[in-house]
């Protein structure tokens, strides 16, 4: 295979899972502190408290990266180091530490693409309701635009929000990720508050750096298939799977509309209220870039039809499931090789 001259091969990480110093350098708690010190939450009690110390360990992690050749690095910025009770006063050891580390990437030739949330919610916002209050996606905002004022120069393409179906489905529906809720009504709320905080990061970051700032938001497109493709019902399956795992997203953003077939799906679990007058104008913006992240293919029926064994869709064994309104559809377990997570192997999904 032949690259084009200007793909960029590129490496990423987040600030939860790499940087360590968990109570070092004004850091404030996050939702993954508590969650992962919280007993039978994390498989191994692991935490973040050590990961692989990259925040002591920088320097080296830079020389391993230009080794290999790397120009792109898209790393986080954890909210709760720049701003330890995620609203009021700055940390300036934590704009300190990510000014040196932006620098430094800078002097290697190394592209830093810089995402503002990879799930590391300060828990002082948590305790006001997190993502379920509206008040946080404004929290974002003003968190972004110190981090644009403080480091804007240094970053060629912002990722306002890394996941956010993981965020609003894992952390408020299954439960798997942090904060560990199981309300499906409070993953709906949850996803709308995060579309609206892309929508106004991204109007703050083009306020403060200029109307041509590169801005982004990273999102796990879920390719499903049906298990029957020529039965109407699987096909039905598919497309509902669709609308809560994609469309939930990608309409706000790219139609300025959540699809009515959502909106009809889940009218059991909630009225949608929380959508407000201008929320979706908001969200609307423009974006120079549509970051996916695709892992792997999964296979869905309706349930109770019997055969192959039926899985979780890949989403770990939650108390719930993650696919609110879908509970009648079931994932079969993948055939053939798999990853360590249990996720099957298949690049044309791509």
């Amino acid at each position: 295979m032949v690259f084009p001259s200007d793909f960029r091969f590129g490496v990423a990480s987040a600030a939860y899972q790499i940087e360590g110093a968990a109570r070092q350098g004004g850091r404030g708690p996050s939702i993954w502190d508590t969650f992962s010190h919280t007993p039978g939450r994390v498989e191994g009690s692991a935490t973040g408290d050590v990961a692989c110390d990259h925040y002591h360990r920088w320097r080296e992690d830079l020389e391993l990266m230009a080794g290999l050749g790397v120009d792109t690095y898209r790393l986080s910025l954890a909210w709760p180091r720049i701003i330890p009770t995620g609203r009021g006063e700055v940390n300036p050891e934590g704009i300190a530490f990510y000014r040196e580390l932006l620098e430094g990437l800078r002097e290697k030739g190394i592209r830093p693409v810089v995402t503002l949330y990879h799930w590391d919610l300060p828990q002082a916002l948590q305790d006001a309701g997190g993502w379920v209050n509206r008040e946080t996606a404004h929290a974002f905002a003003d968190y972004a635009r110190v981090v644009a004022r403080e480091l804007g120069d240094l970053v060629d393409l912002w990722i306002t929000l890394n996941e956010p179906w993981c965020t609003a489905f894992l952390g408020h529906a299954s439960g798997v990720h942090a904060p560990g809720h199981t309300d499906p009504a409070e993953a709906l709320t949850a996803a709308h508050h995060l579309n609206l905080a892309h929508g106004l990061a991204t109007r703050v970051l083009r306020e403060e750096l200029g109307e041509e700032t590169q801005v982004s938001i990273s999102l796990n497109i879920h390719v499903t298939r049906p298990v029957l493709p020529d039965d109407d019902a699987h096909l039905a399956a598919v497309r509902r799977i669709d609308h809560v795992g994609n469309h939930i997203f990608l309409g706000p953003l790219l139609e300025g509309s959540y699809p009515t077939e959502l909106v009809a799906e889940t009218r059991e679990v909630t009225d949608w209220s929380f959508v407000q007058e201008g929320d979706l104008a908001l969200i609307r913006q423009r974006l120079d870039v549509l970051s996916l992240n695709y892992y792997t293919v999964t296979y869905v029926r309706p349930a109770g039809e019997g055969g192959a064994a039926a899985s979780s869709g890949g989403h770990g064994h939650g108390a719930a499931s993650p696919w609110v309104g879908c509970e009648d559809i079931e994932f079969l377990e993948p055939e053939g090789p798999t990853t360590e997570m249990g996720w099957g192997i298949d690049e044309t999904g791509l």
